[in-house]
């Protein structure tokens, strides 16, 4: 199972979100222009809970 990590790339990139640097283990750091903040994001995310808490991090509303 890919899990929800490549459809949680498009939105984030549909929305104008981008990849910053790779973080610690298996996390990259994004940046969010809608939030202005930065925000890590798992390379394995297997819940739809942990993919809508992204968007909320990004500032978009929930997806999944």
């Amino acid at each position: 199972m890919l899990g929800y990590t490549p459809k949680l790339k498009e939105i984030l990139l549909a929305a104008g979100c981008y990849f910053k640097r790779s973080g610690k283990g298996d996390h990259e750091i994004w940046h969010s222009p809608v939030s202005g903040h930065s925000f890590p994001v798992d390379h394995h995310i297997k819940s739809r809970h942990m993919a809508n808490a992204v968007l909320k991090q990004a500032g978009l509303p929930k997806h999944f």
